[in-house]
């Protein structure tokens, strides 16, 4: 099933859609940034993540990677055609998609096309499913700075290597896991984490953004955490980046 989908998404039978998530300053409550989030709808006519698709075992690494740069050509292209406020703009790549030659291929061109400089863009990147060394992230960390773009490391918290993962990426911007804020109130492990982490970054001068906060409870024990930036449903639910200009400021 994932394999028909996939190749109908490709061969652009299925297309990939663009949508736009707000990341919110907690002590503001203003949108600070939009992350781009790519979806497809399925057989069942069900809006679906690509990120699924994307993590799916059973699909081989190549096909992932042509999929990641799909998906990246949508979202630079809609980016180039979208009028977009002067919010950053966070953008999801996998390090095997940053490790292939087509990448590198096509950087450049949608860097022509964009109405805004490089230094807006921040590109989540995250260790899940790959295959790369701490090393190898290390020079293409580097070959993405010299474009100017900013870089993020996603996923926090969602597996032990993460943290050597992000010291040596040296990352603008840390994104916390969902596993780390879901029931944050109820556990006091992950939110003395929670705010030890919010005083590694403000130290480093990075950019501490908590993912996935649906409740209120939950919204309340990350501000108490210290923790500057919050994503998540509690904030509502991503929209079509035809819209972004309709997001409200606050």
């Amino acid at each position: 099933m994932s394999e028909s989908v996939l190749h109908s998404i490709l061969s652009h039978q299925r297309s990939a859609i663009p949508y736009v998530h707000s990341i919110v300053g907690l002590k503001s409550g203003f949108v600070e940034a939009k992350e781009i989030l790519t979806r497809f709808v399925d057989e069942a006519g069900t809006l679906r993540a690509v990120g699924e698709l994307l993590e799916d075992a059973t699909l081989a690494p190549e096909s992932k990677v042509m999929l990641d740069l799909h998906c990246l050509n949508t979202v630079f292209t809609t980016l180039a055609e979208t009028p977009i406020t002067d919010h950053l703009i966070f953008v999801n790549v996998s390090p095997d998609t940053l490790d292939h030659p087509e990448f590198w291929k096509r950087i450049q061109p949608w860097l022509w096309d964009l109405t805004i400089p490089p230094h807006r863009i921040v590109l989540e990147i995250t260790e899940a499913c790959s295959g790369l060394d701490l090393e190898q992230m290390s020079r293409i960390a580097k070959r993405l700075r010299d474009l100017e773009f900013r870089i993020a490391v996603d996923d926090l918290g969602s597996g032990v290597a993460s943290l050597a993962h992000m010291a040596r990426l040296a990352p603008d911007f840390i994104k916390v896991d969902r596993s780390l804020v879901s029931g944050v109130h109820r556990r006091p492990y992950q939110a003395a984490l929670l705010n030890a982490l919010a005083v590694f970054a403000e130290r480093m001068g990075v950019g501490y953004i908590a993912e996935g906060i649906e409740t209120l409870d939950e919204l309340q024990a990350v501000v108490d955490a210290d923790v500057p930036w919050g994503q998540g449903f509690i904030f509502g639910k991503p929209r079509p980046l035809a819209l972004a200009t309709a997001f409200p400021r606050q």
